[in-house]
């Protein structure tokens, strides 16, 4: 018995560091240095594992792969094709100013049903030690692993908060 599992792209949450305590994206807000641009973060395109099927009970898992999109399963996860994507985005602020960006250990996916999987093992293209370029600008890809336990398949969903700040 084959099961689908339609993941659909995962919703991003993304904000400067500490966001729960201020707001790093505002002008005025103490964060920046006075005059100083306050980095922004903004993301074009959301993670999509596009179309994989359960094909027992076990699970497995489906990596996508930051840099070229590459899609891997194993276990009972099976790639039924479709485009990969992986996550992208832009990052804003001060030129030539070095950054940090933290992704998360993992993100907890559900499904409207109640189904539960995890994003783990975020990767990035960023170098060792980002820097904005002489624009302030600084472009990313990223990608992760589904890990699902069960063969529960589903539309799975989930926020990935991905925070960014001057290093």
């Amino acid at each position: 018995m084959v099961r689908t599992l339609a993941l659909a792209a995962a919703m991003l949450l993304c904000a400067p560091a500490q966001a729960q305590e201020s707001c790093r994206l505002c002008y005025g807000d103490g964060s920046a240095a006075q005059g100083e641009r306050p980095l922004t973060i903004e993301i074009w395109t959301d993670l999509n594992f596009s179309k994989l099927a359960v094909t027992g009970r076990s699970g497995g898992t489906a990596e996508l792969s930051a840099t070229g999109g590459e899609k891997r399963t194993t276990g009972e996860l099976v790639d039924l094709g479709g485009i990969a994507v992986t996550g992208h985005g832009k990052i804003t602020g001060v030129p030539l100013r070095p950054v940090r960006i933290d992704l998360p250990d993992s993100v907890e996916m559900t499904t409207a049903d109640g189904g539960s999987a995890k994003l783990a093992l975020f990767t990035t293209d960023l170098p060792p030690h980002p820097v904005l370029n002489a624009n302030g600008e600084l472009e990313f890809s990223f990608g992760a692993r589904l890990v699902l336990s069960g063969g529960r398949g589903g539309n799975y969903r989930g926020r990935i908060p991905i925070s960014v700040d001057y290093n």
